[in-house]
């Protein structure tokens, strides 16, 4: 124990000491905490629908919207209700022009934003200067015109317009009764956490796999081993990983999740489908994360052994890598569908129970019994894999030249055995 606690501290150290591991996790976490600030200090009302801005910026906004564009209006029939044009347009200004040809005038000599002559109850000619891109005034025309149609059709055929468009518009209230778990709600926050453990154990497995056989490569192995054992050397290492991996990702996830919740009435509520994620799932998150990683890094740090050369390191991870892919690959497709017979049985298979789990407490129905035994083989598979990975790293730590095939290694450790 002493030994691998002697391990322990040394790997972390290095993790801890390295520039490039502090600032990328403290500027990922403050970046993600600035983010989510900025409704308290820009205007994003049109993006949030909650508008919250200092006094200065508002009066801004005033001043900005007493400049109106100028709409010019040629009516020939006596179609149009003001109103409804001040509806649809309600940053605009609405001038009746005398005729078409003062109308030309004003759109060419870029007096007004755009012209309309409306010719008959279903027609109308628009004039503009330059057409934009995000140009949308005749498409707000389109449905007011429309309802001009409706009410001169209401009016020539006596008719109440106002009892029709209540009719057409009552408002439906809807008292949603979720029994068990919102699917679309959790949707978005599963996608993410996926994403997140699939790219824990890909980058800290490779780093394990990497700093095993660069103590190979530089013969830094062969004074190691004659001061304490391959097993401390192996488990030291992993554990490390898994200490520096869980305090990274809990500090970002930790800035950004905090900072929403602080920010959370500034942006409306509108993010709770990703930041809002209950806490059944992160405790399910972390446990099976955590030992998902475990799994996968204590297999990485043997095939690492396997190899003298850091080179050599992706061809020999490289079944993990394609495992690890693999589960990706169906997780991404049970999240629309976590009950299945896939979906439940990946959830108890210990090389994708990691992530499929907690995906089915988000999203589906599971009984705590599924969730214990779910862990219990997770937990059994991790001790599995640690000693078989130990007895890999012992045997490939100080055999070098060409990569050691794994079926080779197998046969080696029956021998020993």
């Amino acid at each position: 124990m002493k030994r691998f606690l002697v391990v322990l501290k040394y790997e972390l150290k290095e993790y801890f000491t390295s520039k490039g591991f502090m600032v990328t996790t403290i500027l990922i976490g403050l970046i993600g905490a600035i983010l989510l600030s900025l409704p308290r200090v820009i205007d994003l009302s049109e993006f949030t629908g909650v508008e919250v801005v200092a006094q200065q910026k508002k009066e801004d906004n005033k001043e900005e919207q007493e400049e109106k564009d100028k709409l010019y209006l040629v009516d020939k029939i006596g179609l149009t209700n003001q109103a409804i044009l001040e509806e649809y347009f309600p940053d605009s200004e609405w001038i009746m022009a005398e005729s078409e040809e003062t109308l030309k005038e004003a759109v060419q000599n870029q007096e007004a934003e755009a012209g309309f002559v409306i010719q008959s109850e279903d027609s109308y000619d628009y004039y503009l200067y330059n057409r934009g891109l995000d140009d949308e005034i005749s498409d707000q025309f389109d449905e007011a015109m429309q309802i001009f149609y409706r009410q001169a059709y209401c009016e020539a055929n006596e008719l109440d317009y106002q009892q029709i468009e209540e009719m057409y518009e009552a408002d439906i209230h809807v008292n949603e009764q979720i029994l068990n778990k919102d699917t679309r709600q959790n949707y978005f926050y599963c996608y993410i956490l996926v994403i997140l453990v699939f790219m824990m154990i890909i980058m800290y497995g490779q780093s394990i796999a990497i700093s095993v056989t660069n103590e190979k490569s530089n013969r830094s192995i062969e004074v190691l081993v004659t001061s304490t054992t391959p097993n401390s050397l192996l488990f030291g290492k992993v554990m490390a990983g898994a200490i520096s991996s869980l305090l990274q990702v809990g500090y970002i996830l930790g800035c950004i999740l905090i900072s929403y919740q602080f920010n959370r009435e500034q942006w409306g509520g509108m993010l709770d489908m990703v930041f809002k994620i209950p806490s059944e799932v992160l405790i399910t998150f972390a446990f099976f994360g955590l030992g998902g990683f475990l799994f996968y890094a204590f297999l990485y740090g043997a095939m690492g052994a396997m190899v003298s050369k850091t080179e050599d390191v992706s061809k020999s991870s490289g079944g993990l890598m394609t495992m690890v892919m693999i589960v990706y690959g169906v997780s991404m497709a049970l999240l629309s569908n976590v009950d299945s017979i896939v979906g439940k049985v990946f959830s108890f298979l210990p090389f994708s129970s990691y992530s499929v789990m907690f995906m089915r407490i988000a999203m589906g129905t599971v009984e705590i019994w599924e969730v214990i035994v779910s862990f219990v083989i997770l937990l059994v598979s991790i001790i599995g894999a640690g000693l078989l990975s130990a007895k890999l790293y012992r045997l490939g730590t100080l055999r070098y030249g060409n990569p050691i095939k794994l079926r080779t290694a197998l046969k080696g450790i029956r021998k020993v055995d």
